[in-house]
C-alpha cells in the first residue's frame, strides 16, 4: 500500500478518535444536556470569549437552554443558568452536586487537601471540623462582633493617617479583613505595618502555597484526614476566602459609592439618625438601617464577584430533569445569571439599592441573592463576611466624606477580569474626616 495512503488513513483514525473522545466517557449512560458540537482537542473553547467567559456562557444558554453541556478541551462540563436550575441542583439535590469540580491549577497547589478543594469523606470531615472550631473560637458569638468592631476602629485610624490626600485603598482595605481572620485563628491582632502581616498579605495576593510538607510523598492510605497538610491548607483556604473576597468587595463598593454620591448622602443620613457620630456601629443597628443594608446587598449583587462560582461536580450518576449526568462531571453554576435576573432585579445592569427595598422603604430579602453560592458548598464564612461588610462600610461613612479625584460622572466602574473573579479598576480617593471639614 502506498505510504501516503497509510499516513492519510492514520490521520483519519486519529481525527475520528479525537472527535468521539469527549462523548466516550458518558456513552451508554444516559442522555446528556444539549450543547454546541465540540472541535477535536480544543472542544468549545474557540466559541468562548476568554476575556468574558460568563457572558459567553449566558449567550450559549439562550441557544441551548438553562442546562447545557460544554467541552473545555476534552473535559466535559454541564452549565447551569438561572435561579431555577441553580437552586434545583445546589439546594434541592445538594448532596449529589456537592463535590468540587476539576480545577487543574488548584489541584497542583492543593493536591486535594483543604476545605475548598477536597471531596468525599475528607471534605465532610474537614468542613465539620472547621465549622466546629470556628464556633469554638467565637464565630457567631458576640466576641467575634467585638473583634470586628475593634478592627473597624483600627481601619478608621489608618484611613485618618492618609490626611485626606488621594490614596489607593487596596492595601488598607485588605489588612482589615485579614486581621479579623488572624484574630480568630491566631488570637492575635497585627499592626498594619507589621512585617508578618505584610508577608502574609503578600502570600495571599500572590495566591501561592503557604507551606509544602514532606508527607505529600506519602502513598499509603491515610488513617486520618487531620494531617499537617490538610490543616495547613484548610487554614490557607480560610485566609484566601476570608480576606480577598471581603477586601475586594469593600474596594469595589467604595468605587460604586464614589460614582453615586447621592447614595452616600442617604447612607450617612441613616447612620447619623440611627447610630450617631460618637457610638460604634453594631449588628443590632442593621435591622434599623434598611437603606444601608440594601446598599451593601446591592454592592454584592452588582459586582458579581465570582460570576461562575467555583465549579462543582456530581458525586454519582444523577438524573437531573430529563437528563443523566455521569458521575464526576464538572458543574458550573452561573451565579451571575441569578444575581442579574431581570425579573427579580429590574434593570439589573443598573446599580440601584431599591432592588432590595419594598415600596415602603423596608429591606426586602431575595432568594436570588447568592454571592456566597448556595447549598452544601456555600461559603463557611458567610456570616462573618456579612458582619465585616456592614461594620466596615458604616464605620467608614460614619467618620469620613468620600471624595473622588475625578468627576463622578467620569468614573469607570467596569470590572477588570482576573481569574475566576471580577476586580475593580485602579482608582484613588480622599477620606476627609468630618471634624476637619
Amino acid at each position: 500500500m502506498d505510504p501516503s495512503v497509510v499516513i492519510a488513513l492514520g490521520l483519519l483514525l486519529c481525527i475520528s478518535f479525537l472527535l468521539i473522545l469527549p462523548w466516550k466517557k458518558g456513552f451508554g449512560r444516559g442522555k446528556l444536556p444539549p450543547g454546541p458540537v465540540p472541535l477535536p482537542i480544543v472542544g468549545n473553547i474557540l466559541q468562548l470569549d476568554l476575556k468574558n467567559i460568563p457572558e459567553s456562557l449566558c449567550k450559549l444558554a439562550k441557544e441551548y437552554g438553562p442546562v447545557f453541556t460544554l467541552h473545555l478541551g476534552v473535559k466535559r462540563v454541564v452549565v447551569l443558568h438561572g435561579y431555577k436550575a441553580v437552586k434545583e441542583a445546589l439546594i434541592d439535590h445538594g448532596d449529589k452536586f456537592a463535590d468540587r469540580g476539576h480545577m487543574p491549577i488548584f489541584e497542583v497547589i492543593r493536591n486535594g487537601f483543604g476545605l475548598g478543594m477536597s471531596n468525599g469523606e475528607r471534605w465532610k470531615e474537614i468542613r465539620r471540623f472547621s465549622l466546629m472550631t470556628l464556633r469554638n473560637l467565637g464565630m457567631g458569638k458576640r466576641s467575634i462582633e467585638e473583634r470586628v468592631q475593634e478592627e473597624a476602629k483600627n481601619l478608621v485610624e489608618e484611613l485618618r493617617k492618609t490626611k485626606g490626600l488621594p490614596c489607593d485603598p487596596t492595601f488598607i482595605l485588605g489588612c482589615a479583613p485579614c486581621n479579623v481572620i488572624c484574630s480568630i485563628i491566631f488570637q492575635k491582632h497585627f499592626e498594619y505595618k507589621d512585617q508578618k502581616l505584610l508577608y502574609l498579605m503578600k502570600l495571599l495576593d500572590e495566591n501561592s502555597k503557604i507551606l509544602s510538607s514532606p508527607w505529600i510523598q506519602e502513598k499509603q492510605k491515610q488513617q486520618s484526614e487531620f494531617t499537617i497538610e490538610n490543616l495547613v491548607y484548610t487554614v490557607a483556604d480560610l485566609f484566601d476566602a476570608g480576606t480577598e473576597t471581603t477586601s475586594t468587595t469593600l474596594r469595589y463598593g467604595l468605587l460604586l459609592l464614589l460614582k453615586h454620591p447621592e447614595i452616600i448622602g442617604k447612607m450617612q443620613e441613616e447612620i447619623d439618625r440611627v447610630i450617631g457620630r460618637n457610638q460604634s456601629p453594631c449588628m443590632e443597628d442593621r435591622n434599623k438601617m434598611p437603606y444601608t443594608n440594601a446598599v451593601i446587598h446591592e454592592i454584592q449583587r452588582h459586582i458579581d464577584l465570582v460570576p461562575t462560582s467555583l465549579p462543582h461536580a456530581v458525586t454519582d450518576d444523577v438524573q437531573f430533569r430529563q437528563y443523566i449526568i455521569p458521575k464526576g462531571t464538572t458543574i458550573i453554576p452561573l451565579l451571575c445569571s441569578v444575581l442579574y435576573d431581570d425579573e427579580e432585579f429590574p434593570n439589573p445592569d443598573k446599580f440601584d439599592p431599591h432592588h432590595f427595598l419594598d415600596e415602603s422603604g423596608k429591606f426586602k430579602k431575595s432568594d436570588y441573592f447568592m454571592p456566597f453560592s448556595a447549598g452544601k458548598r456555600i461559603c463557611v464564612g458567610e456570616s462573618l463576611a456579612r458582619m465585616e461588610l456592614f461594620l466596615f462600610f458604616t464605620s467608614i461613612l460614619q467618620n469620613f466624606t468620600l471624595k473622588s479625584t475625578i468627576n463622578p460622572k467620569d468614573i469607570d466602574t467596569s470590572p477588570v477580569a482576573s481569574g475566576f473573579g471580577k476586580l475593580p479598576p485602579f482608582y484613588e480617593l480622599c477620606f476627609l474626616p468630618f471634624k476637619d471639614m
